[in-house]
Protein backbone atom coordinates (compact mmCIF):
# COMPACT_ATOMS: atom_id res chain seq x y z
CA UNK A 1 0.00 0.00 0.00
CA UNK A 2 1.01 3.49 -1.00
CA UNK A 3 0.80 6.28 1.62
CA UNK A 4 -0.26 9.36 -0.19
CA UNK A 5 -0.93 12.67 1.52
CA UNK A 6 -2.63 14.13 -1.23
CA UNK A 7 -2.99 14.25 -5.35
CA UNK A 8 -4.02 16.98 -7.38
CA UNK A 9 -3.91 18.40 -11.00
CA UNK A 10 -2.17 22.07 -11.18
CA UNK A 11 0.95 23.70 -12.95
CA UNK A 12 4.40 23.49 -11.95
CA UNK A 13 5.61 26.43 -10.15
CA UNK A 14 9.22 25.72 -10.26
CA UNK A 15 12.30 24.74 -11.97
CA UNK A 16 12.90 23.31 -15.67
CA UNK A 17 8.69 22.60 -15.99
CA UNK A 18 7.56 26.03 -14.53
CA UNK A 19 3.83 25.92 -16.29
CA UNK A 20 3.15 22.85 -17.66
CA UNK A 21 0.43 20.55 -16.29
CA UNK A 22 0.77 17.96 -14.24
CA UNK A 23 -0.65 15.60 -11.78
CA UNK A 24 0.83 16.10 -8.30
CA UNK A 25 1.15 12.54 -6.53
CA UNK A 26 2.98 13.57 -2.88
CA UNK A 27 3.65 11.05 -0.40
CA UNK A 28 3.18 10.78 2.99
CA UNK A 29 6.37 11.22 5.26
CA UNK A 30 10.10 12.19 4.75
CA UNK A 31 13.49 11.04 6.60
CA UNK A 32 14.82 14.86 6.94
CA UNK A 33 11.61 16.02 8.95
CA UNK A 34 9.17 14.84 10.75
CA UNK A 35 6.49 17.49 9.73
CA UNK A 36 5.73 18.53 13.17
CA UNK A 37 6.22 22.73 13.59
CA UNK A 38 7.68 22.23 17.59
CA UNK A 39 10.86 20.15 15.56
CA UNK A 40 11.46 22.31 12.54
CA UNK A 41 14.16 24.00 13.91
CA UNK A 42 15.92 21.29 14.64
CA UNK A 43 15.50 19.04 11.74
CA UNK A 44 17.81 18.82 8.77
CA UNK A 45 15.69 20.60 6.34
CA UNK A 46 14.23 23.59 8.73
CA UNK A 47 12.95 25.77 5.86
CA UNK A 48 10.38 22.88 4.62
CA UNK A 49 7.03 24.65 3.83
CA UNK A 50 5.12 21.75 2.78
CA UNK A 51 2.40 19.79 4.92
CA UNK A 52 3.44 15.90 3.83
CA UNK A 53 2.32 14.20 7.12
CA UNK A 54 -0.96 12.06 7.13
CA UNK A 55 -3.32 10.81 4.29
CA UNK A 56 -5.65 13.76 5.01
CA UNK A 57 -4.74 15.58 2.27
CA UNK A 58 -6.80 16.00 -1.03
CA UNK A 59 -7.83 12.50 -2.31
CA UNK A 60 -5.22 10.63 -0.10
CA UNK A 61 -5.35 7.98 1.58
CA UNK A 62 -3.68 4.69 1.34
CA UNK A 63 -3.95 3.16 -1.86
CA UNK A 64 -3.02 -0.28 -3.55
CA UNK A 65 -1.28 0.14 -7.14
CA UNK A 66 -4.56 -0.31 -8.84
CA UNK A 67 -6.87 2.15 -6.80
CA UNK A 68 -4.06 4.88 -7.94
CA UNK A 69 -3.92 4.17 -11.28
CA UNK A 70 -7.65 4.67 -11.07
CA UNK A 71 -7.76 7.72 -9.07
CA UNK A 72 -5.07 9.16 -11.38
CA UNK A 73 -6.35 8.54 -14.29
CA UNK A 74 -9.76 10.06 -12.59
CA UNK A 75 -8.40 13.05 -12.49
CA UNK A 76 -6.54 13.72 -15.34
CA UNK A 77 -9.60 13.31 -17.44
CA UNK A 78 -11.42 15.36 -15.17
CA UNK A 79 -10.13 18.55 -17.38
CA UNK A 80 -9.42 18.61 -21.14
CA UNK A 81 -5.87 18.73 -21.76
CA UNK A 82 -3.83 18.86 -25.08
CA UNK A 83 -0.75 17.88 -22.55
CA UNK A 84 0.60 14.48 -22.56
CA UNK A 85 0.00 12.61 -19.43
CA UNK A 86 2.40 14.49 -16.67
CA UNK A 87 3.14 13.19 -13.18
CA UNK A 88 4.69 14.59 -10.58
CA UNK A 89 5.96 12.14 -7.83
CA UNK A 90 6.89 14.34 -5.09
CA UNK A 91 7.24 14.72 -0.96
CA UNK A 92 8.09 14.99 1.88
CA UNK A 93 10.63 12.21 0.35
CA UNK A 94 9.01 9.78 -2.41
CA UNK A 95 11.53 7.58 -2.59
CA UNK A 96 10.62 6.46 0.52
CA UNK A 97 7.85 4.39 -1.16
CA UNK A 98 8.06 4.58 -5.01
CA UNK A 99 9.26 1.45 -7.01
CA UNK A 100 9.80 0.04 -9.83
CA UNK A 101 6.45 -1.54 -9.85
CA UNK A 102 4.68 2.30 -9.52
CA UNK A 103 6.86 3.74 -12.10
CA UNK A 104 6.14 1.15 -14.83
CA UNK A 105 2.68 1.32 -14.25
CA UNK A 106 2.35 4.67 -14.75
CA UNK A 107 4.66 4.61 -18.45
CA UNK A 108 2.18 1.70 -19.19
CA UNK A 109 -0.60 4.22 -18.91
CA UNK A 110 1.14 6.64 -21.07
CA UNK A 111 2.43 8.86 -18.07
CA UNK A 112 5.89 10.68 -18.35
CA UNK A 113 6.94 10.45 -14.64
CA UNK A 114 8.82 13.10 -12.61
CA UNK A 115 10.21 13.06 -9.51
CA UNK A 116 11.41 15.31 -6.56
CA UNK A 117 13.80 14.05 -3.95
CA UNK A 118 15.59 15.29 -1.60
CA UNK A 119 18.97 13.08 -3.08
CA UNK A 120 19.42 11.40 0.34
CA UNK A 121 18.20 7.96 -1.43
CA UNK A 122 20.31 6.74 -4.68
CA UNK A 123 17.69 5.50 -7.24
CA UNK A 124 18.11 3.09 -10.10
CA UNK A 125 14.34 3.61 -10.91
CA UNK A 126 13.24 4.18 -14.59
CA UNK A 127 12.43 8.01 -13.97
CA UNK A 128 11.80 9.93 -17.43
CA UNK A 129 12.80 12.91 -14.83
CA UNK A 130 15.16 13.34 -11.83
CA UNK A 131 14.74 16.55 -9.62
CA UNK A 132 16.93 16.70 -6.98
CA UNK A 133 17.01 19.36 -4.10
CA UNK A 134 19.63 18.13 -1.68
CA UNK A 135 19.70 19.95 1.95
CA UNK A 136 23.39 20.87 3.57
CA UNK A 137 22.84 19.14 6.79
CA UNK A 138 21.76 15.70 5.26
CA UNK A 139 23.93 13.20 3.41
CA UNK A 140 23.37 13.13 -0.35
CA UNK A 141 23.49 10.13 -2.57
CA UNK A 142 21.54 10.83 -5.58
CA UNK A 143 24.39 13.26 -7.24
CA UNK A 144 23.33 12.87 -10.90
CA UNK A 145 19.55 13.17 -12.91
CA UNK A 146 18.14 16.17 -14.73
CA UNK A 147 17.57 18.86 -12.49
CA UNK A 148 19.51 20.32 -9.70
CA UNK A 149 17.52 22.58 -7.66
CA UNK A 150 19.05 24.00 -4.03
CA UNK A 151 17.72 25.99 -2.02
CA UNK A 152 19.54 29.55 -1.57
CA UNK A 153 21.03 30.37 1.06
CA UNK A 154 22.55 27.11 2.36
CA UNK A 155 25.97 28.09 3.07
CA UNK A 156 27.55 24.82 2.99
CA UNK A 157 27.64 24.02 -0.27
CA UNK A 158 30.32 25.00 -2.66
CA UNK A 159 28.40 26.46 -5.93
CA UNK A 160 31.33 26.39 -8.24
CA UNK A 161 32.22 22.62 -7.39
CA UNK A 162 28.60 21.82 -7.53
CA UNK A 163 28.53 22.67 -11.28
CA UNK A 164 30.61 19.25 -12.39
CA UNK A 165 27.64 17.05 -11.49
CA UNK A 166 26.33 15.18 -13.75
CA UNK A 167 22.93 17.65 -14.35
CA UNK A 168 21.55 19.14 -17.29
CA UNK A 169 20.37 21.69 -15.48
CA UNK A 170 21.26 24.36 -12.35
CA UNK A 171 18.62 26.34 -10.47
CA UNK A 172 18.87 28.23 -7.18
CA UNK A 173 15.99 28.75 -5.47
CA UNK A 174 15.23 32.12 -2.92
CA UNK A 175 15.09 30.34 0.88
CA UNK A 176 11.20 31.15 1.90
CA UNK A 177 11.89 32.75 5.35
CA UNK A 178 11.92 35.61 7.07
CA UNK A 179 14.32 37.48 4.95
CA UNK A 180 12.93 36.29 1.47
CA UNK A 181 13.10 39.40 -0.12
CA UNK A 182 16.68 39.73 0.25
CA UNK A 183 17.50 35.93 -0.45
CA UNK A 184 15.55 36.75 -3.69
CA UNK A 185 18.08 39.60 -4.71
CA UNK A 186 21.26 37.57 -3.76
CA UNK A 187 19.86 34.52 -5.69
CA UNK A 188 19.09 36.77 -8.86
CA UNK A 189 22.61 38.47 -8.31
CA UNK A 190 24.25 35.12 -8.06
CA UNK A 191 22.74 33.48 -11.27
CA UNK A 192 23.38 36.38 -12.88
CA UNK A 193 27.27 36.81 -12.73
CA UNK A 194 27.40 32.41 -12.44
CA UNK A 195 26.56 30.08 -15.52
CA UNK A 196 25.10 27.93 -15.55
CA UNK A 197 23.00 28.63 -12.35
CA UNK A 198 19.05 29.82 -13.05
CA UNK A 199 16.76 31.43 -10.59
CA UNK A 200 13.62 29.39 -9.72
CA UNK A 201 10.61 31.18 -8.55
CA UNK A 202 7.84 29.55 -6.91
CA UNK A 203 5.24 31.24 -9.25
CA UNK A 204 2.32 29.12 -8.23
CA UNK A 205 2.38 30.50 -4.41
CA UNK A 206 2.24 34.13 -6.45
CA UNK A 207 -0.68 32.75 -9.05
CA UNK A 208 -2.49 31.45 -5.64
CA UNK A 209 -2.54 27.88 -7.18
CA UNK A 210 -1.46 24.28 -5.19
Amino acid sequence: MYKVKEIFRSIQGEGFFTGKEAIFLRFSGCNLWNGLIESRTNSLCNFCDTDFRGTNGKNGGSYSLNDLLEILEKIWKSRFSLSKKFIILTGGEPLLQVDQKLVKALKDCQYYVAVETNGTIKTGLDFDWISVSPKENARWNQKTGDELKIVYPQNKFDLKKITNLKFKYFFLQPKEDHIRRINISKTIEYCKNHKPWFPSFQIHKILGVN
